[in-house]
């Protein structure tokens, strides 16, 4: 009886350790979450940088910034500020922000159509969760993951990721 008892212990052991590496190889061919079990280490990484990046922008009122990642590549970056070629002035001498002015994940998005880089199964760090105008672009680009450290004034652009099925994730930094 005891040597059963060790061949099944023996059995189950193995059988359960190949069941975790099974479970580790899939979280490291997911490419939504690439990093495995350091995957909020690196989303916080990346939302650090994000908030570095935010720091490039002219408007006064608010400074967003936005990485694309993809596996695990930054493939785009963007932050709020004026289209090319305008004047880096975001807000009107009221201080309201002009209503050309695109927001960070606007730029990155664009910024990588215009490159070799495809968005489709990306992940979007934002340091501000998206508005509704936003949120369809990134439906629209094929962003399958965002993550956010602030909250934007409305949840219609985080509201209308869940109902498209966009991964959202709030860290706190």
């Amino acid at each position: 009886m005891m040597k059963i008892n060790t061949i099944f212990a023996f059995h189950f052991h193995h059988v359960e350790s190949q069941a975790q590496q099974y479970l580790h190889q899939m979280k490291k061919d997911d490419p939504l979450h690439p990093y495995g079990q350091k995957q909020t280490q690196f989303d916080k990484r990346y939302l650090e940088m994000a908030t570095i990046w935010s720091q490039n922008s002219y408007c006064k009122r608010r400074q967003v910034g936005a990485l694309i990642v993809k596996g695990r590549m930054i493939i785009s970056d963007g932050y709020n500020g004026t289209p090319e070629g305008f004047e880096n002035v975001c807000e009107d001498e009221d201080f309201i922000t002009k209503p050309y002015v695109l927001h960070a994940e606007a730029n990155a998005i664009t910024k990588v159509a215009k490159s070799n880089n495809s968005s489709e199964g990306a992940t979007l760090y934002i340091t501000s969760s998206p508005c509704m105008e936003c949120a369809k672009l990134i439906i629209q680009s094929g962003i399958r993951r965002v993550v956010y450290c602030n909250s934007y004034h409305s949840r219609e652009g985080l509201d209308l990721l869940q109902k498209a099925g966009i991964e959202l994730e709030y860290i706190e930094l």
